[in-house]
Order: C-alpha cells, then sequence, then structure tokens
C-alpha cells in the first residue's frame, strides 16, 4: 500500500529525506518510551561511542528485528511500506540501534553518510535507507540531526575514523556545506526522519538538560545483498506486521532474545584499549 504522495516522493528525492510527523501516535510513543527506559538489557549492552572531542553516545545494536516492541516498529508497514517507495524495491531489515545522549554529557556524530560504511560491508548500491523515529523531543539545544539537504546526490564520499567514529573526508565536507543548505531537524517526539544512505547528517552534542534518545531502523533492499559476509545480515524476508500490532503487544509476548553487536564487532567504530579489555 502507498502512503507517500508523488509531493512527498518528490522531496524524498530532491533533498534525500522525508520528516514524517506522528510517524508513532502519542499512545504508541508513551509505551516507546516507558518500554526503553525500563529495559536493562537495552542498557547493559550499549556501546560508549566517543566522537573527537571524547564525548560519549550510548549506542545499542541489534540485527534481528524480533517480536520485541523494537521489532514491531521496525516491521510495520507504516515503515516498511514507506521504505519500499523510497528505494524502489523490497527491503529487509539490516540492523537497528538505540542511539541515546544523555542530558550534559552526551556526544556529537561526526558528518558521515551511512553508506560510507556500508559500502565497505559488500553493499554495491547505495539503495539504502533509515528511519530515525525521535523517542524525545528532538531540539538544536539537545542535538538534534542536522542534514545537508540534498547532498546524496553527490555519491558517496571516502570515510575515515574521527574520534571512534567513521566520518566523512574534512575537505568534501567542507565543499559539500557550500553548496547544500544545512538543515536542523527538531523533531517532536514520535516524529520519523526517513533519510537516504548517502545524506551527509551530524549531530552536535547534547548540553542540555533533557535527553535525546532516538531509534534508528536501517534498511537494504532484496537486489543489494551484501557480497561479503559480515556484522551485519544479508538478504532475508521481512515479516510485516500491521500497524495495529504496536498498541496490542504485551511484554510477556517477547519470545526471542535480543542478540546485540560488541563494539569489538562493529567494524564502523575504532575500539579502544579500554573497550578491549573490558
Amino acid at each position: 500500500m502507498a502512503l507517500l504522495s508523488s509531493a512527498d516522493m518528490a522531496r524524498w528525492e530532491e533533498d534525500g529525506y522525508l520528516l514524517v510527523e506522528n510517524l508513532l501516535s502519542p499512545e504508541e510513543t508513551e509505551l516507546l518510551q516507558r518500554t526503553c527506559r525500563a529495559d536493562a538489557a537495552l542498557s547493559q549492552a550499549a556501546m560508549d561511542v566517543r566522537d573527537a572531542s571524547g564525548r560519549k553516545t550510548n549506542l545499542s545494536l541489534w540485527n534481528d528485528p524480533g517480536d520485541d516492541l523494537y521489532g514491531l516498529i521496525s516491521r510495520s508497514e507504516r515503515v516498511v511500506n514507506r521504505m519500499e517507495q523510497m528505494l524502489g524495491d523490497e527491503v529487509y531489515h539490516y540492523h537497528s540501534k538505540l542511539s541515546a545522549k544523555e542530558p550534559k554529557v552526551g556526544g556529537a556524530w561526526e558528518w558521515h553518510q551511512d553508506y560510507g560504511y556500508w559500502y565497505q560491508n559488500g553493499c554495491l548500491l547505495p539503495t539504502m535507507a533509515s528511519v530515525f523515529i525521535a523517542i524525545d523531543p528532538a531540539t538544536k539545544e539537545n542535538g538534534c540531526m542536522q542534514v545537508l539537504r540534498g547532498s546524496h546526490q553527490m555519491g558517496r564520499i571516502d570515510h575515515h575514523f574521527s574520534g571512534e567514529q567513521t566520518g566523512a573526508d574534512l575537505e568534501r565536507v567542507e565543499f559539500a556545506r557550500q553548496k547544500f543548505e544545512l538543515v536542523y531537524c527538531e523533531m517532536a517526539a514520535g516524529t520519523g526522519l526517513f533519510f537516504h544512505g548517502n545524506l551527509l547528517h551530524r549531530s552536535d552534542p547534547n548540553l542540555s538538560d533533557d535527553p535525546r534518545w532516538g531509534l534508528i531502523c536501517c534498511y537494504n533492499t532484496r537486489s543489494n545483498d551484501p557480497v561479503i559476509p559480515h556484522h551485519h545480515p544479508g538478504y532475508r524476508p521481512l515479516s510485516k506486521v500491521p500497524d495495529s500490532a504496536l498498541l496490542e503487544w504485551q511484554p510477556a509476548e517477547q519470545h526471542q532474545q535480543r542478540v546485540f553487536l560488541k563494539q569489538t564487532e562493529d567494524k564502523t567504530t575504532r575500539v579502544t584499549a579500554d573497550q578491549t579489555e573490558a
């Protein structure tokens, strides 16, 4: 079922991103907030990813969407159908992650394209995209995502480590900043930001008194099955669920234990000596 109008698709193709307000209803947003705040496994599995200045963002990452609340969101028709419209192909779940910028201490994300490192995983085509779902309101003060509107049209650029993150070549980024409009994507809780794998994006540290948590669901296309086995899955059919499944979910119905990615397994981050010892 098509969810995007021709005007939405035109914006997506030109800008490389699309904001969808109320992707989650207020009730669904509140359920997600309660669930992730109380999720001990999520916090215990979090990787501390440092930016170039040493500030940390907590990142929990998993490959299998499963049948918990996060998996139901990533498999929901409202998300998957939009992704398939945007990418023009059947999609599968590449991975999901929860990015938690805590008040006063949450770090920045350096300028990067997601495809800048997914290319290194053996994904030959940039037919990949993500949706960032705001768990908390995302503002300039707490480090909302920033994008360079239309920068996905540049194609993939080189990436290198910046702190413990993979960042885009800064000289090329500076050229891009002169050409493409910088947009701060401020979002109410429950808003979804769909963005292309080649869109240049970043975020500032969280120096505010408010948390900035977000659920990020990433997708690849069936025709772009990776040619190199790596720490994320190859193509496997995605079982969509109706949108009503979110509010019908009960914690007791969770049948599957999530397996989280460890920082030593994630080739997109640099592992320091103290993390290896831990």
